[in-house]
């Protein structure tokens, strides 16, 4: 067995102590397993007081292709094992799962984000691996994550916080193309959990079809996606015209794109608020395109957003954004030199077959801030 280089000693070094101060409690779950203690440790969440108002951040993540070593005979992964394209080897794989931990635990700052959604994760042996042998295993996740049919072999996934979240239904809604029925795609995850104040939230995660044969060629994809969503809520909102909703992830399209805006009819938050309508978060950073979570040919794009009901919005709520507008992780360490267009561009891990050792993902992280009262 190889020896790590000094340069990953000191990446896993650094990322363990940083993960060591994020305090965060909650028990371990494998996919949809409930343990033995989860019932009990429900009722002491629901019984915990606290005197003043507190901030819960959720993440949204696309780290671009966590794939484990091993080829899976039903999936497209062959470039990610260690006789692949990308000779993708176990250490390799260990410096991408520290190079995660070290994103969650620096955007919590000091506190584990109470949601993380993923994006491009493979299966749940690197879920697995993330949140129980990673330097992110302190901040004790649990997670819920099934394997869908996408050709390539990856999924949405959600982190979560068992101790301020608590899971009552999980859905992994198929997508299917009425008009393509050999295509395939990530299923749509689905969690109705419950918050320390009693409040319920509902919370997509999502990772709409590519571009790749094309935006205009594949854009029905997307607005068939955007519309199984749309019709999920609409359901919720006829059961609780006040439902509390989050949709978040890679959405393929920007906040003016059809699927975005016509479809799931988000809009900008800054029109007056109703608690039945869809607003997007990040549609003011799209706009001022000072920066995205993707840059693509030189220009920063929102590819990755939250968008939420109205009810969020309401300055009244007990459960609320703590602002308008969703926020994009930029950290130095996420960035380099754009040599061809100038400026800065996401640090990503390959740069087609070329690896890189200090790369994270050619997504930057989303948040945003709830105030639970």
């Amino acid at each position: 067995m190889k020896t790590e280089k000094p340069i990953v000693k000191k990446l896993l070094a650094l990322v363990a102590a940083l993960v060591t101060l994020v305090t965060a409690g909650g028990l371990v779950r494998m996919g949809n397993r409930r343990d033995e203690n989860t019932d009990r440790q429900e009722k002491q969440m629901m019984k915990r007081k606290g005197a003043e108002d507190h901030l819960e951040r959720i993440v949204c993540y696309n780290v671009e292709n966590l794939f484990d070593t091993k080829d899976d005979v039903r999936t497209n992964d062959d470039d990610f094992t260690p006789e692949g394209t990308n000779h993708w080897t176990v250490k390799r794989y260990h410096e991408k799962q520290a190079h995660i931990s070290r994103v969650i635990a620096t955007i919590g700052e000091g506190k584990a984000p109470m949601l993380v959604g993923l994006c491009e994760v493979e299966n749940e042996y690197v879920l697995k691996g993330l949140t129980q042998y990673s330097p992110m295993k302190n901040m004790k996740y649990s997670y819920l994550h099934q394997d869908s049919p996408d050709l390539r072999g990856i999924d949405v996934a959600l982190l979560y916080q068992a101790n301020r979240f608590a899971p009552q239904r999980t859905e992994f809604i198929p997508v299917r193309f009425p008009s393509e029925e050999r295509t395939r795609t990530r299923d749509i995850l689905y969690v109705e959990g419950k918050l320390v104040n009693g409040e319920t939230l509902h919370v997509f995660v999502v990772h709409m079809p590519s571009r790749r044969e094309g935006v205009i060629e594949t854009e029905s994809r997307r607005n068939h996606v955007a519309s199984l969503i749309k019709q999920r809520i609409q359901l919720l909102q006829q059961k609780d015209s006040k439902v509390k909703v989050i949709v978040m992830g890679d959405f393929n399209d920007y906040p003016t794109d059809p699927s975005v805006a016509r479809v799931l009819d988000a809009h900008r938050p800054n029109r007056s608020l109703r608690n039945r309508d869809l607003y997007n978060l990040f549609y003011e950073e799209h706009m001022r395109g000072r920066i995205g979570s993707h840059k693509y040919a030189g220009e920063w794009g929102m590819l990755d957003q939250m968008i939420v009901t109205g009810s969020l919005l309401d300055a009244h709520s007990k459960t609320r954004l703590s602002e308008k507008n969703g926020h994009v992780f930029s950290a130095d360490f996420l960035l380099e030199d754009d040599v061809t267009h100038g400026g800065k561009k996401p640090r990503r891990t390959y740069t087609g077959p070329i690896y890189h050792e200090d790369g994270y993902s050619d997504h930057l992280p989303i948040y945003i801030d709830l105030i639970i009262e």
